[in-house]
């Protein structure tokens, strides 16, 4: 009886500290127990960036190059041989000025033949002139001595008759004089097209000899370019777009340029006028810019990027780019609890994107969202944020 009461005894004790063990070892393991093993919820690390409330806007940058909005080729109107010119390359010119001349003799000499002929024409209708005079004084005595009856009928009409031719000759003298000055007139134009000029249309600003396409000594003839002349200020600048932009830009609308000629520079431009037709082989527009050149720094055939705002909000809620991520197809991200300590997702519909920040819309946008580690996270995630987590999303 003794030993079976020992043996009762041992049992009881080892019961009772199998039952102290385990109550002892389930309390470790309750979350936040100091000591509690890795079975428990353990936080995931984030980075982690402010939501802003900020301007935004929708840029496009499209590539394109620079144009002469006016180009005028200089070419002369008659045949012959340069003896000089007088405007080269990058020289101002303006408008009616003498840029070259051609070797003129054969134009005067047909000048003078003109004049020449023209004295002559002059010389005969003044002998017609007279001697019509004289028909007219024989007709009126004919038709005296006829009325007289000295006179026969067949005198009458020879009179008659040599007074008619000597009026149609004075017709013809005077038909030959208007023809002679025309030549005249003719020749002086085509002596005086032997100075070539640059005679464009519009405003007389000057303007840039941009080509030069002769020497002096060449023959060339008549409209052979001698020089291509062109306005810079203001230049035009050729943009291409596609039909996603195309609706959001309008005449008037502000452009920035920038080009490789002078780096960290913009120039200010404005769009001029859009094409209302796309190009079957691009499925582009063309648009064409406005920029004031009033130093001629920008030239033709310049490579440009052209900038232009397409859209802008004043005040927008903006998340960096990376904070955001895909849940069950659903643009989204997790915004941190006021604590700290947990996330919670939040679709969002996404707007503008600038550089690295993208408008968000939807509930609940507050306060700080995950950048980084969000592949650990689901909806009330607890999460750990190192120091300085805000200023490295941030940036």
């Amino acid at each position: 009886m003794k030993s079976m009461g020992v043996k009762l005894a041992v049992a009881a004790v080892v019961g009772a500290a199998v039952l102290v063990g385990w109550m002892i070892v389930d309390r470790l393991q309750a979350p936040g127990a100091p000591g509690a093993n890795s079975g428990g919820p353990v936080p995931a690390p984030v980075e982690v960036a402010e939501i802003r409330r900020e301007p935004i806007a929708l840029r496009r940058t499209f590539s394109g190059a620079l144009e002469a909005p006016a180009r005028f080729v200089v070419a002369p109107k008659v045949s012959g041989r340069i003896v000089s010119v007088y405007a080269d390359l990058a020289d101002a010119v303006q408008r009616g000025q003498v840029v070259a001349a051609l070797d003129d003799d054969e134009y005067v000499q047909a000048a003078a033949q003109a004049r020449a002929d023209l004295a002559v024409a002059r010389a005969t209708r003044t002998e017609a002139k007279s001697a019509l005079e004289i028909a007219e004084r024989e007709l009126a005595r004919t038709q005296t001595l006829r009325k007289r009856g000295v006179m026969s009928d067949a005198q009458m009409d020879t009179a008659r008759a040599n007074q008619l031719a000597k009026q149609a000759q004075l017709e013809v003298a005077r038909a030959r004089v208007t023809r002679a000055e025309a030549s005249l007139a003719a020749a002086n134009i085509r002596l005086g097209y032997t100075r070539v000029t640059a005679d464009w249309a519009g405003e007389d600003r000057a303007r840039i000899v941009a080509e030069r396409f002769v020497d002096e000594g060449d023959t060339v003839s008549a409209n052979t370019p001698l020089m291509s002349i062109v306005d810079l200020d203001p230049i035009t600048g050729v943009i291409f777009v596609t039909e996603t932009d195309y609706a959001r830009l309008q005449p008037g609308q502000s452009v920035s340029l920038t080009t490789d000629a002078y780096p960290g520079e913009r120039f200010a431009a404005r769009i001029d006028r859009i094409a209302p037709i796309f190009r079957e082989a691009t499925r582009q527009a063309k648009v064409e810019l406005t920029a004031e050149n009033p130093k001629h720094r920008l030239k033709p055939g310049m490579f440009i990027r052209a900038t232009v705002v397409l859209d802008r909000v004043a005040d927008a809620v903006v998340v960096p780019a990376q904070a955001l991520t895909v849940r069950n197809d659903q643009a989204g991200v997790f915004v941190v609890s006021a604590d700290g300590r947990s996330v919670s997702w939040r679709p969002v519909t996404m707007g503008i994107r600038e550089g690295g920040r993208v408008q968000v819309d939807g509930e609940g946008l507050d306060g700080r969202v995950v950048t980084l580690g969000q592949q650990l996270l689901d909806d009330g995630a607890l999460v750990a944020i190192p120091d300085g987590s805000d200023e490295a999303g941030a940036g």
